[in-house]
């Protein structure tokens, strides 16, 4: 893929309020396959570290998000740019890449992996969840007898059993909920933490439909969860796709008119 072709089709992903430089630097980095620099606006790949395009297309989205993210932030980004925030725009930009077929999804295409990944969900993830959700059914137990005997919870939870309190009850909660233990155990722990039922449970089902966490949790943090997507206007749509075509267009303008002057010094 030439790098013309890499930017079109990341803004066939998703568009940009701000635009932006995709640039190959031509060379080989054995650090990193790309780098988004906010300040100018440019993306730029180490394409010679790739000998697939679906490879170079993972990377070229996850700098674009870097890209997007810094639009949100008025066109700057923090210190520590892998941020929650970060990652979720991210994986909105891989799950709508591969719906319009822009990217495969590698993890998909080992039968191997496909294997052993439910292996790790039913019998790890699943089972975890289950173990904790169980350990929060004895809490609630032990704290009626500790009411019984005259004892206080919160010391049996420090001096009996040595464990954090906050797990304990974060335990309890997840069983006094029903939470769904395929999540596995840090899921439900993140779900336990939401007081608001209706936003819990749509929190759930997102993780359910196959959300991942930090997609979640900013919905969560926006109240976004539940929220049916915006319908685009088919008019706007069209004008930015009219926009993009326009920037495309510029900016192979300006390489053929770089080109016809290099030509025109070899003809001299």
């Amino acid at each position: 893929m030439q790098q013309d072709q890499v930017k079109t089709a990341l803004l066939s992903i998703e568009d940009a309020p701000l635009d932006f430089t995709l640039l190959f630097s031509g060379k080989k980095s054995k650090k990193i396959n790309g780098l988004y620099k906010a300040e100018t606006r440019e993306i730029i790949i180490h394409n010679r570290n790739f000998s697939d395009d679906n490879l170079l297309l993972y990377t070229a989205i996850h700098e674009y998000a870097h890209h997007l993210h810094a639009c949100a932030r008025g066109g700057k980004l923090s210190p520590r740019a892998h941020t929650a925030e970060f990652w979720a725009i991210l994986h909105r930009l891989l799950e709508t890449a591969e719906v319009k077929g822009v990217y495969k999804n590698v993890f998909a295409a080992s039968p191997e992996l496909t294997a052993l990944t439910a292996t790790i969900r039913q019998q790890y993830l699943e089972e975890n969840g289950n173990l904790v959700k169980t350990l929060g059914m004895h809490l609630l137990k032990a704290h009626e007898l500790c009411a019984v005997i005259g004892g206080r919870f919160e010391d049996y939870i420090d001096r009996v059993l040595c464990i954090p309190r906050v797990a304990a009850t974060m335990a309890m909660k997840m069983y006094q909920y029903n939470l769904n233990p395929s999540l596995g155990a840090d899921n439900m722990r993140f779900l336990a933490g939401i007081k608001n039922e209706d936003e819990r449970d749509a929190a759930e089902t997102s993780l359910l439909k196959g959300n991942s966490p930090d997609t979640v949790r900013i919905a969560a943090q926006r109240g976004a969860l539940g929220e049916p997507p915006p319908k685009e206007d088919p008019r706007l749509r069209m004008e930015k796709e009219k926009k993009r075509l326009e920037r495309t267009i510029a900016s192979l303008s300006k390489r053929l008119e770089a080109l016809e002057q290099e030509l025109e010094q070899y003809a001299g």
